[in-house]
C-alpha cells in the first residue's frame, strides 16, 4: 500500500510512525514544504527565551533516524495540488514537479499565521510571526541585539513571547485589539491575568488593550516604529505578529473536500473527509467539542497527535474513533499560570445552556508552607441540570492540576454535584485540607437547581 501524507510537524509525523508499526510491508512517504520534520513549534516561545540554547532539542525525529525505520522525508516539497479521481497528489519541490500516486492520503497540512491587513506590513524584514524552526531563531538573534519590540495579539503565543522578551530585558509594547487580554478567557479571569502581570515590580513591558496598531513605519526596508488606533507612535526595532493561526486548506478545497462550518476540513470520528481514501488531522481539520457538541477548530498540539494516531490506524484497518476535544489549554507568562478547560461562561450563553458560575481566590497549599501562592479558579455548570461546563485557572503553578482534574469531569459529563464527592489528595505541601477546585464546586453546586 502506497500511503502519502502531506505535512509532517506534528500529527502527520505521528501518523506516519504509526502507519508504519501497523502495516511494516506498506511504502509511507512525508512531504513537507518546511526544512524541518517532527519538530515542536509549542517549544519555540521557549527556545527564544533562552530556556535551551540549540533549537535541535525542540526536534522529535529527524528525516534520516524516519529513513531508519522505513519512512521517506522530503523536505521542501509543497502539495501543489490533490487529484482524487486518479489518486495523485502534484509535488513540487526547487528541483521539480511530479505527480505521487497514493492508497491512502493522511492530509496533515497545519495551520499558517494570520497576517492582518496593516499598513507596511509587507515592507520591512523585522517583522515576525511564529510558527517555524527559522522563525524561532530570526526572532531569538535580533531579540538579542534590540532594547525595544513590539507584540502585536495577546493570546497564548503572544504572552508566551512577552515572556521570552522580558526575561531578556527587552522593553516590550503588548497590544492587544480586544478589550482584554487572553480573550479565550473569560473577562474577569483575562482581568487577573492582567492585574497579576502589571503587579510584577520594575516591569518592562506595557499591555494595552482595545488598541489596534493601524500602521508600521520605517525605511529602507527596517522597521522603526508603530503607530496605534488611539493616535500615539511607539518606537520598535522589531515586531512579532501573534494575531492568531487559520487552517491550510488549500489544495483540498481546491480537490472538492468538504470544507466545515469553522472554515477547517470536515472530517468524521475516523477523520476521514469526504473524498473516499483521503483523512484529514492536526491543525487543518475541524474538530468536535465533547461539552456542547458543536463543531469547532482549537489547533492545539496534543490534540494533533491525537488525531494522527486516530488516522493512521484507520489507514491502516485498525478501528478507531476520535471523539472531540475540551480545548483544555495551559499556559505561562512570568509569574502566571494560564489554564482553561471546556466552555467558558460566555460560550455556554451562546450555545444555549444556562450557565450559574463562582469565582474563588484562595493559596495553593497551605498558608503555613514556604513558596505559598495563589490561584483564581472559576467553574461554570448548567443550572437547571447542574452539568459541569467548564473551568478556568490562573496563578500558581497548581493552577493547570486543578483544571486537569476538571477535564475527567467533563469526559464523564458529571454534574457539579457528582464531582463535589471526588477524593483529591491532600498534604500541606501541595494543597489546603479543602482543595479550592472542591471550594469552587461546593459554592457552585448551591447555585444549581440541584443544590447540594
Amino acid at each position: 500500500m502506497n500511503i502519502v501524507i502531506i505535512g509532517g510537524v506534528a500529527s502527520g509525523a505521528k501518523a506516519a510512525a504509526k502507519v508504519k508499526r501497523l502495516l511494516p510491508n506498506s511504502s509511507v512517504k512525508i512531504y513537507t514544504d518546511d526544512t524541518h520534520v517532527s519538530y515542536s513549534s509549542c517549544g519555540l516561545p521557549y527556545y527564544i527565551q533562552g530556556n535551551f540554547a540549540d533549537y535541535s532539542s525542540l526536534l522529535v525525529r529527524s528525516p534520516e533516524e524516519f529513513k531508519a525505520s522505513g519512512i521517506d522525508v522530503f523536505l521542501n516539497s509543497k502539495a501543489e495540488k490533490i487529484l482524487p479521481e486518479q489518486q495523485d497528489v502534484l509535488i513540487s519541490n526547487l528541483e521539480k514537479s511530479e505527480l505521487v500516486h497514493y492508497d491512502k492520503l493522511i492530509i496533515a497540512t497545519g495551520a499558517s499565521p494570520v497576517r492582518p491587513k496593516i499598513s507596511g506590513i509587507d515592507n520591512f524584514n523585522n517583522i515576525f510571526t511564529v510558527r517555524t524552526i527559522e522563525d524561532g531563531i530570526k526572532i531569538r538573534e535580533k531579540m538579542l541585539k534590540s532594547k525595544r519590540v513590539v507584540i502585536i495579539g495577546g493570546g497564548y503565543i503572544g504572552i508566551e513571547i512577552l515572556e521570552a522578551f522580558s526575561r531578556n530585558g527587552v522593553y516590550t509594547h503588548l497590544f492587544e485589539r480586544s478589550p482584554q487580554i487572553m480573550p479565550t478567557l473569560d473577562a474577569e479571569m483575562s482581568e487577573t491575568v492582567k492585574k497579576r502581570l502589571n503587579s510584577i515590580e520594575n516591569k518592562n513591558f506595557e499591555l494595552h488593550t482595545d488598541t489596534l496598531v493601524t500602521e508600521f513605519t520605517g525605511s529602507n526596508g527596517i522597521l522603526t516604529g508603530v503607530k496605534t488606533s488611539d493616535g500615539k507612535e511607539y518606537e520598535c526595532e522589531m515586531a512579532v505578529v501573534c494575531a492568531g493561526v487559520k487552517p491550510n486548506i488549500e489544495p483540498a478545497k481546491e480537490a472538492g473536500i468538504e470544507i466545515g462550518e469553522t472554515g477547517a476540513i470536515k472530517v468524521n470520528k475516523l477523520m476521514r473527509t469526504s473524498v473516499e481514501n483521503i483523512f484529514a488531522c492536526g491543525d487543518c481539520a475541524e474538530k468536535t467539542h465533547i461539552v456542547s457538541g458543536k463543531k469547532v477548530w482549537i489547533p492545539l498540539g496534543s490534540t494533533a497527535n491525537k488525531e494522527g494516531r486516530c488516522a493512521a490506524m484507520n489507514v491502516a484497518g485498525v478501528y478507531c474513533e476520535f471523539e472531540g476535544i475540551l480545548g483544555s489549554m495551559v499556559t505561562r507568562c512570568l509569574n502566571t499560570t494560564i489554564a482553561m478547560t471546556g466552555l467558558t461562561e460566555k460560550e455556554a450563553l451562546e450555545i444555549g445552556f444556562k450557565p450559574v458560575s463562582v469565582v474563588v481566590s484562595k493559596y495553593d497549599k497551605v498558608a503555613y508552607m514556604p513558596d505559598t501562592g495563589e490561584i483564581t479558579l472559576k467553574v461554570v455548570a448548567d443550572k437547571i441540570t447542574g452539568l459541569l461546563l467548564g473551568a478556568q485557572a490562573v496563578g500558581s503553578i497548581g493552577a493547570d492540576k486543578r483544571v486537569n482534574t476538571v477535564t475527567s469531569g467533563l469526559i464523564g459529563h458529571l454534574t457539579v454535584e457528582e464531582f463535589s464527592n471526588n477524593d483529591l489528595t491532600y498534604s500541606p505541601a501541595y494543597s489546603p485540607t479543602i482543595d479550592p477546585l472542591l471550594n469552587a464546586m461546593q459554592i457552585l453546586c448551591n447555585k444549581t437547581a440541584r443544590s447540594c
